[in-house]
């Protein structure tokens, strides 16, 4: 518990303490995010916070996780490390779609097929079990790409992308630590204490965005997180054992049923509904409209928020509060199948996401009856 702890004060010093000398050096070079048509802010920004968040977040988890016996951690570290390259070049001289990609894939397939995390089993959603292992690669290949960039979308408006970063990557550490995966308990926190840094000198007014940099690191970490989260909680029958058995212990929580085989993978989606959703909401709107699901556009959630008139703040903490409203959601409701909590959290997530389309058809109704 104290490693935890530790890895999450010496992200966030290291973040923290780096940060205004980031700024320094970006206003020197004139690293900046450029306001314009597609963007959100007025004025020009420096873009390299993801350089403060992976320096934090590197140093805690290689310093505090050494002592533990974890063979994986040299390809977490070479996967982040291949994502901050990506990131800070297209950061500093932006890099065509297709080479972002193509670094994207490469780190994913050093978590699948070196580190081997991997999904292997669909707990029956639409009637599947056990995946046969080229089956498997292949969801996880795409499972991760899918979180990588959704979590780089919704890095639109300020302290967004952070604030959920901070509430997912929570949300899996405690669960990790209370199932004796220390290592990453240790990562998951040291996310969490680079990003409070960062949050600090990101929240509106921002003085720093983390870029493509800071975005891709992080999905790509919450990635593994839900990987390891899902994989624990189906594959180790013990799992739901030891959950009670530390609420009992630590809380006296008597004869809590805390079994999460059947609902894993419904619950990391509920930590994550905020990215996933949004993009998926958006891309089938692309779809609709025949244009690329690639062409950046301002339909996201956090654009239609800003639209009504609420500033980045207050946009940012609304969907703070609908994150979190999902997690306790998906952890009420765990004893429910995958499949069915799955229907219960896209059908909320679609009546949720049409809030601000009806207060804007509201408010233009109220105009019209004024001007008769």
């Amino acid at each position: 518990m104290i490693k935890v702890l530790l890895s999450l004060l010496t992200s966030f010093s290291i973040t923290w303490f780096a940060i205004p000398s980031i700024i320094k050096v970006a206003r020197m070079k004139n690293l900046f995010d450029e306001p314009g048509e597609r963007k959100s802010h007025h004025s020009s920004i420096p873009t390299l916070g993801g350089v403060a968040i992976f320096a934090g977040i590197i140093f805690s988890f290689s310093f505090w996780s050494a002592t533990s016996f974890y063979p994986n951690r040299q390809f977490i570290i070479s996967a982040i490390i291949i994502m901050f390259f990506i990131g800070i070049k297209d950061d500093i001289i932006p890099l065509s779609p297709i080479k972002k990609f193509i670094g994207q894939i490469l780190s994913a397939g050093i978590i699948v097929f070196f580190a081997d995390y991997r999904l292997t089993n669909m707990v029956g959603i639409l009637g599947i079990y056990e995946l046969p292992y080229n089956v498997s690669c292949m969801l996880t290949m795409f499972t991760i790409l899918v979180i990588i960039n959704a979590y780089n979308l919704i890095d639109g408006i300020d302290g967004l992308a952070a604030g959920i970063g901070i509430i997912a990557s929570t949300a899996f550490g405690i669960i990790l630590f209370m199932l004796n995966n220390s290592v990453l308990a240790t990562l998951s926190f040291s996310v969490c204490g680079a990003l409070l840094a960062f949050l600090w000198f990101n929240i509106s007014p921002a003085k720093i965005f983390m870029g493509d940099t800071g975005s891709l690191i992080v999905g790509l970490i919450l990635s593994i997180l839900a990987i390891t989260f899902i994989e624990a909680n189906i594959t180790n029958p013990l799992t739901s054992v030891q959950l009670s058995n530390y609420l009992q212990s630590h809380f006296n929580i008597q004869q809590i049923d805390f079994d999460l085989s059947h609902s894993a993978p419904a619950i990391a989606v509920g930590i994550l509904i905020i990215p996933l959703f949004d993009t998926l909401r958006v891309f089938v709107y692309r779809a609709f409209k025949r244009t690329s699901p690639f062409r950046p556009d301002k339909n996201h959630i956090h654009h239609k928020i800003l639209a009504l008139g609420y500033n980045h703040k207050k946009a940012s903490f609304m969907l703070y509060f609908v994150n979190i409203l999902f997690v306790i959601l998906s952890f009420a409701l765990r004893h429910l199948h995958s499949g069915q909590l799955l229907i219960i959290l896209v059908l909320l997530a679609m009546i949720l996401s049409q809030i601000p389309f009806l207060i804007k058809y509201l408010r233009l109704r109220r105009r019209k009856e004024h001007s008769i």
